[in-house]
C-alpha cells in the first residue's frame, strides 16, 4: 500500500467519526434559541482605558463639588466679617456722637449751674481776662505772628476743638501758639525733612555772619533761626537725595546710612523747635553759629574743632583714680561739674549735637573743601 492510499483511508475514517448520524423523518419542532451564542453576543466588554476615563471624570466632579463648597463657605464668611465691620463702625460712630452730645451737656449745665449761681449771688458775670498784647498770662512775650487771644477765650476754643484746654507747663504763647496750629493760622513750611513755622530763605541768603545777635534784636534773631535752619534741611535733604541715588540698602552700609540719616532727621527736630520758640540757650546758639559758619566755608576740621569744643568743652577729665581716700578734696567738683554739664547731661542737647556732626560728615563728602588739610578724620 502506497502512501496516498494510506492517507486516503485515514481520512475517511475521521470523516465518519465527525459526521452525526442519521435521524428519523419527522416534524421539526420549533428550534430554541441558542443559549450560548446569545449570552456572547449580549457581554459588553469594558477596556481599561475607558475605566480609567470614569474614574477621571468622576473624580474631577468631586473636586468641583468640594471648590464650589469651599468657595460657598468663604463668601459666607466674608460676608458675615464685612456685616460685623459695618456694626463695629456703625457702634464706634454712635458712641463717640453720644460722648460728644454728653460733653456738650454736661459743659452747657455747668455754665448754667455757674451763671444761676452767680445770679443767685448777685456777682456780676465772669470777665475775659485782660491780658496786654504781646504779653503773656506768665509775662512771657507771646507770638507775635498774629493778634493775642484771651487766655479765657483761648481755653473755651480748644475745648470746643476737643483739644486739650492746658498741657502741663504749658505757657499762654505756647497754648496759643497750638491754636494756631490747629486752626491753620500758623503755617507750616514743608520745605525739607523737618517741617517748621520759619520761613525758608534761598540758598544764597543761607551764609550766616558768624556774630549772634543780641536778644533784643528780634528781628535779626529771627532771621538768624530762620538761616539756621534752612540750611540744615538743606543738608538733609541732599542727604536724602545721595542716599536714594545709591540704592544700596540691602546692604549692612547702606541700612546702617539709612538709619543714621532717618535718626539724625528725628534727633533735630527738638533743636528746630527751640529755633521757632527762640528758647535756644546762648552757649550753644554761639557754638551752632560758629559750626555753620565753619561748615559753609568749607573749613570742617574748624567746624570739628567747635563741635568739640561745644560738647566736651575746656574742663578737666578725670584720668586714673579720683577718689583716694575718704575726705573730698578741693576743686574736685570741677572735674564733673565742668563746662561741658549743661550740654552732655541733657539727653536731647546731646543727641541734637550728634546730629548735626553727621550731618558735617556728609556735608564735606557733598561739598568737598579745596584744601584737603580741611577733611575730617
Amino acid at each position: 500500500m502506497d502512501f496516498a492510499a494510506l492517507m486516503s483511508q485515514q481520512i475517511s475514517k475521521a470523516t465518519a467519526k465527525t459526521s452525526p448520524p442519521p435521524q428519523a423523518s419527522s416534524p421539526s419542532p420549533t428550534p430554541e434559541p441558542a443559549a450560548t451564542s446569545t449570552s456572547a453576543n449580549s457581554t459588553k466588554y469594558i477596556s481599561r482605558r475607558e475605566l480609567e476615563e470614569a474614574r477621571r471624570r468622576a473624580y474631577l466632579e468631586e473636586q468641583r463639588a468640594i471648590e464650589a463648597e469651599r468657595a460657598a463657605k468663604a463668601a459666607a464668611k466674608r460676608k458675615r466679617e464685612e456685616e460685623a465691620a459695618q456694626e463695629a463702625k456703625a457702634r464706634e460712630e454712635k458712641r463717640r456722637r453720644l460722648a460728644e452730645e454728653s460733653r456738650r451737656r454736661r459743659e452747657e449745665k455747668e455754665a448754667e449751674e455757674e451763671r444761676a449761681r452767680r445770679r443767685r449771688l448777685g456777682l456780676p458775670e465772669l470777665p475775659p481776662r485782660s491780658v496786654s498784647p504781646g504779653t503773656s498770662k506768665e509775662g512771657t512775650p507771646a507770638d507775635d505772628d498774629g493778634e493775642d487771644v484771651p487766655d479765657d477765650e483761648l481755653v473755651v476754643k480748644l475745648r470746643e476743638m476737643g483739644e486739650p484746654a492746658i498741657l502741663f507747663g504749658e505757657s499762654h504763647a505756647a497754648r496759643l501758639r497750638r491754636f494756631r496750629k490747629l486752626t491753620g493760622q500758623m503755617v507750616v513750611y514743608n520745605a525739607g525733612p523737618i517741617p517748621t513755622t520759619l520761613a525758608p530763605v534761598e540758598e544764597k541768603d543761607m551764609k550766616v555772619s558768624g556774630t549772634v545777635p543780641k536778644p533784643e534784636d528780634k528781628a535779626e534773631r529771627k532771621w538768624l533761626y530762620r538761616q539756621l535752619a534752612s540750611y540744615f534741611n538743606m543738608v538733609l535733604r541732599e542727604w536724602e537725595i545721595a542716599l536714594a541715588k545709591e540704592g544700596n540698602r540691602d546692604t549692612f552700609a547702606g541700612k546702617a546710612a539709612y538709619n543714621a540719616m532717618v535718626s539724625s532727621k528725628e534727633t533735630m527736630k527738638p533743636l528746630f523747635r527751640k529755633f521757632e520758640k527762640g528758647t535756644l540757650d546762648e552757649s550753644i546758639l554761639e557754638a551752632i553759629v560758629e559750626i555753620v559758619k565753619a561748615a559753609q566755608e568749607r573749613r570742617y576740621v574748624d567746624a570739628n574743632d567747635g563741635y568739640l569744643r561745644l560738647s566736651i568743652g575746656k574742663a578737666a577729665w578725670p584720668i586714673g583714680v579720683t577718689m583716694v581716700g575718704i575726705h573730698e578734696r578741693s576743686a574736685r567738683e570741677k572735674l564733673h561739674n565742668g563746662e561741658r554739664g549743661h550740654v552732655m547731661g541733657d539727653e536731647v542737647t546731646r543727641k541734637f549735637l550728634q546730629s548735626i556732626k553727621r550731618c558735617l560728615s556728609f556735608a564735606q563728602v557733598r561739598w568737598p573743601p579745596e584744601d584737603l588739610r580741611q577733611l575730617m578724620g
